[in-house]
């Protein structure tokens, strides 16, 4: 079987984005192109790649091991670049990270520093939901991946690297704030949560589950920050992540409720699959990470988190 890197590349950006039009567009190349070498490579496997269904492509049992296989391979070759070039004493490649949405309020702030030092450093960041997330990580779509409810079913190398405490919150002038509370006070209170499936979702309702307590659910948001409008405007409370908080949640025109059992401790971890070797990019960053973030939640009061 006789296949290019470049065929390669182009049919991965086919199975990320869905179309010949898109891969074209996602690798700066035409469109004749992309049908032209993905044609070569389909001929060359022997077997239908991918198939058309309605207006999207769908890749055919062969085209889903050859892009497994492929991943693997541009991965290695990737690896293989960054060891040559660190033994060359130069700092170039690519870092590709994938992180739930509420981790966006602090890891750009983490990447500060490692992006002055290592200046010559590509870095992707694919912040989408928990679901999209653990999609990702089931392929090896990235180096790294930012979650703090990692699957359960999947073999990982887990680092927790910063703290995750889960607060309740309030509008600023709420009449239960300022009080301590116990989780039986909240009764007669509407709720503003996160979608089912979410890290913070997931937290919750376990804990509510095991205080017997069923909350009277308002709304359901896929935000932080649709979430975090919608307690000040006072339609109900919420269950939040500090992290996607102002420092002084009076900024926001919120409040912490101080609630018995809360904050709910959990933690923010890196993952990748077991047994994946780590680029020397990936591996560096994933150092500066956990040292970042021991010195980024001393500065904001919180316990630093051991790995």
């Amino acid at each position: 079987m006789n296949a290019t890197f470049r065929q390669l590349r182009l049919f991965l950006a086919l199975a990320e984005h869905g179309s010949v039009t898109a891969a074209a567009a996602a690798c700066h190349v035409t469109q004749p192109t992309v049908s032209m070498q993905l044609r070569e490579l389909a001929e060359a496997v022997g077997l239908p790649l991918y198939e058309q269904v309605g207006k999207r492509l769908h890749l055919t049992a062969a085209g889903e091991a050859l892009a497994e296989t492929a991943r693997a391979m541009l991965d290695e070759w990737l690896a293989l670049e960054q060891t040559i070039d660190a033994m060359k004493g130069l700092e170039r490649g690519r870092l590709r990270v994938a992180l739930v949405s509420t981790a966006k309020y602090f890891v750009p702030r983490l990447l500060g520093r490692f992006c002055a030092d290592h200046p010559n450093i590509d870095i992707s960041l694919e912040v989408l939901n928990r679901d999209g997330v653990a999609a990702r990580l089931r392929e090896n779509r990235d180096d790294l991946y930012i979650m703090s409810m990692p699957p359960e079913n999947l073999d990982l190398e887990r680092h927790a690297f910063l703290p995750n405490p889960l607060v309740v919150i309030a509008p600023e002038e709420h009449r239960l704030a300022g009080r301590p509370l116990e989780l039986g006070d909240l009764a007669a209170e509407r709720f503003i949560l996160r979608e089912r499936g979410s890290g913070t979702r997931l937290a919750c309702d376990a804990h509510f589950a095991r205080n017997a307590f069923a909350p009277a659910l308002r709304l359901e948001l896929g935000s932080n920050e649709a979430i975090k409008q919608a307690v000040a405007g006072g339609l109900g409370l919420a269950v939040i992540s500090r992290h996607a908080l102002a420092a002084r949640p009076a900024d926001d025109q919120l409040s912490i409720l101080d609630v018995a059992g809360f904050p709910l401790q959990s933690s923010w971890f890196t993952l990748h699959p077991r047994g994946k070797r780590l680029s020397p990019v990936a591996a560096v960053f994933l150092q500066h990470l956990e040292r970042t973030a021991r010195e980024w939640s001393e500065r904001r009061g919180m316990p630093s988190q051991s790995g």
